[in-house]
């Protein structure tokens, strides 16, 4: 079978491997991929990112199942567009994918059925937006409404950062039109936690458990950031607090949507706060796998992952169930000199060691320029590393790092501490 990716980062990288290590796949195509889908045999990337085109590509190449890695050709409509020419896919709607594509929709949907999620308001006028602001207090939290790569959040500690972003966003328009309405929410205070399952529509298979460290810097210290590295399983996730997250978010969210008419199937993926009390709190959705969880979830996945997808696209979901790697597997990113507000691409990356069951890496803004490995993104690399404890893990993952070199890399030394303190 010929299987296709679509995406170029971490998270595709990892999905893309994964997949080809099913007996029963011939190629998997990943479009457009990235340095390392390039050097990778069992690969191919294919430089197509029209969604008319690669539909056409998926035809004429009669590729079996299509696998949606990005928000932004799932905002797009890609679902939409392979179901209307019969090819099998998995990923929301362009409907579905509101509950990430407008973080107004999402506020308002869980409003409406009763999911537990932070106060908020909506805004589109700068003036009531500061009156809003400046009734409220700090801690409180500016988020852009569309699609801003991850970079549309901003927790402002103080009064001063709140209206400097109300700006930023409203005023200055600095995300287009992305920022053009802007949610403003009470501030949470806990532990974060990335909760992503699987949903076909009616079924539900929950992935494992990981936590995402958001912040450049160690100790959580720093901007915002895309993420700088996972691991999984996250601890704060036990058995109790899984079955409650199901029951309290993940349940009603799926029957939500097919009860509003937009049935909701792809990777759902929940970022939580769960409060010093243990009360868990939806921070936000995303209607695709978490990067950089993907790629520890993906090192621990036991399971032919081709066969989770063909039952997920044949609405089969609960026919299986998931085998995991016990052991922690912890995610390093490697970020480029400039990151997050400016990298700078085109530096030489040297030394990633081969592939070995206790450690692998993935790769996202890397491109293969003649023979040659070089940056082209923020996050360039996730070094992952597998142990019998978050500690073992991190000692694999850290010994990885320091045989790779760029110009100006960057990377936080602590990933997974949180971990410990459980």
């Amino acid at each position: 079978m010929k299987i296709l990716v679509v995406g170029s980062g971490g998270r595709e990288h990892a999905l893309a491997w994964k997949l080809a290590q099913s007996e029963r796949v011939q190629m998997v195509y990943v479009a457009p991929g990235n340095g390392g889908t390039a050097l990778d045999a069992r690969l191919k990337n294919i430089n197509i990112t029209d969604l008319h085109e690669l539909a056409a590509f998926v035809e004429s190449e009669h590729i079996a199942l299509t696998v949606v890695g990005p928000e932004t050709p799932l905002a797009g409509g890609i679902v939409n567009l392979f179901r209307a020419r019969g090819l099998k896919v998995f990923g929301p709607t362009r409907e579905a994918a509101q509950l990430e594509s407008s973080k107004d929709f999402a506020k308002a949907f869980m409003q409406r059925h009763g999911i537990p999620t932070a106060e908020y308001q909506t805004f589109s006028d700068v003036k009531l937006a500061h009156a809003y602001v400046d009734a409220k207090g700090a801690p409180i939290v500016i988020k852009a409404d569309g699609l801003a790569a991850g970079k549309g959040v901003v927790v402002a500690l103080t009064l001063e950062e709140a209206h400097q972003a109300v700006d930023h966003m409203l005023a200055d328009n600095r995300f287009g039109d992305a920022g053009a309405r802007i949610v403003i929410e009470e501030f949470l205070a806990g532990e974060e936690a990335s909760f992503i399952v699987m949903c076909d529509g009616k079924n539900i298979l929950p992935l494992a458990t990981s936590q995402d460290h958001k912040r450049l810097q160690d100790a959580d210290q720093g901007p915002n950031t895309g993420g700088m590295g996972a691991y999984s399983p996250a601890p704060i996730v036990t058995p109790a607090m899984h079955a409650r997250v199901m029951r309290e978010i993940i349940n009603p969210t799926i029957a939500g949507m097919h009860k509003d008419g937009i049935p909701f199937t792809g990777f759902l993926y929940a970022g939580l706060m769960i409060d010093a009390a243990g009360n868990p709190k939806t921070l936000e959705f995303n209607c695709r796998m978490g990067d950089p969880e993907t790629q520890p979830i993906m090192a621990r996945l036991k399971t032919d992952l081709l066969t989770v997808m063909e039952h997920a696209v044949n609405g089969t979901l609960d026919a299986v169930e998931l085998e995991w790697d016990r052991r922690t597997a912890v995610g390093v990113v490697l970020a480029a000199a400039g990151y997050p507000d400016s990298p700078v691409k085109g530096d030489i990356i040297d030394g990633i060691p081969a592939e070995t069951p206790e450690s692998v890496t993935f790769h996202a803004g890397t491109a293969d320029v003649e023979g040659k490995l070089v940056t082209s993104g923020g996050r360039v690399l996730c070094v992952v590393g597998l142990g019998d404890s978050i500690k073992m893990a991190q000692k694999q993952a850290y010994e990885s790092v320091d045989k790779i070199h760029f110009d100006g890399m960057q990377y936080r030394s602590d990933i997974g501490w949180r971990g410990l303190k459980h």
